[in-house]
């Protein structure tokens, strides 16, 4: 589990045949076994070379993230697990992605930058404006959502302390929808399901 504060921005040695290298601070603090969100991606640590982590993926995480989309030098967030006793700064991210999202446009508003981003339309009711998302392993809050695009407002310290100064129009990215809103929409399709079951046996 994490919050989906980015601790440290590392750079990716080599990606290929379901196998991840990344070189970062972070790494010199991980030992095998661990986990790790790489722009939001929950990954397993199987291995160290000399200060660069190594991680390997399945085809389905290779289909479903922006991880195909990675070459030598490109920068990803990185977090390490929450603590049970640590403050929850951020909200719950479990670093599943859910859908590949795309950075449509940039603004910037008093100082601020505010970005926005399409998704997946059959993830319409997860966008909630006010609610979190999870944008490259960032914890964001959406401003304004409309239909098939979201816009959230990035402040100065993330923009400078994350991989954000690349989202440019056309990149691709890692959307993690709330983890809470997900259970509570399944659970009212289940009930509305069973509701209208029950009116169609009463007929």
């Amino acid at each position: 589990m994490f919050t989906g504060l980015i601790e440290s921005v590392g750079t990716v040695v080599s990606c290929s045949a379901g196998k991840l290298k990344i070189k970062s601070e972070t790494s010199n603090k991980m030992t095998v076994g661990d986990s790790l969100a790489v722009d939001g991606t929950c990954l397993t640590l199987t291995e160290t070379e000399r200060g660069i982590a190594v991680f390997h993926y399945s085809p389905e995480t290779g289909k479903s993230t922006i991880i195909s989309t990675y070459h030598p030098g490109t920068r990803v967030n990185l977090e390490m697990p929450l603590l049970a006793d640590s403050r929850l700064h951020g909200h719950l991210v479990q670093g599943h992605v859910d859908c590949v999202g795309q950075v449509l446009k940039k603004n910037i508003v008093k100082g601020d930058s505010v970005f926005w981003f399409s998704f997946p339309q059959k993830n319409e009711a997860m966008v909630v404006e006010k609610g979190s998302i999870a944008v490259n392993g960032i914890s964001l809050t959406i401003v304004s959502a409309e239909r098939g695009k979201f816009s959230v407002v990035v402040i100065p310290e993330t923009f400078e302390n994350t991989n954000a100064g690349k989202f440019l129009p056309g990149k691709k990215v890692n959307l993690e929808f709330d983890i809470i809103g997900k259970y509570v929409l399944k659970q009212t399709n289940i009930l509305n399901g069973q509701k209208k079951l029950r009116n169609y046996l009463d007929e």
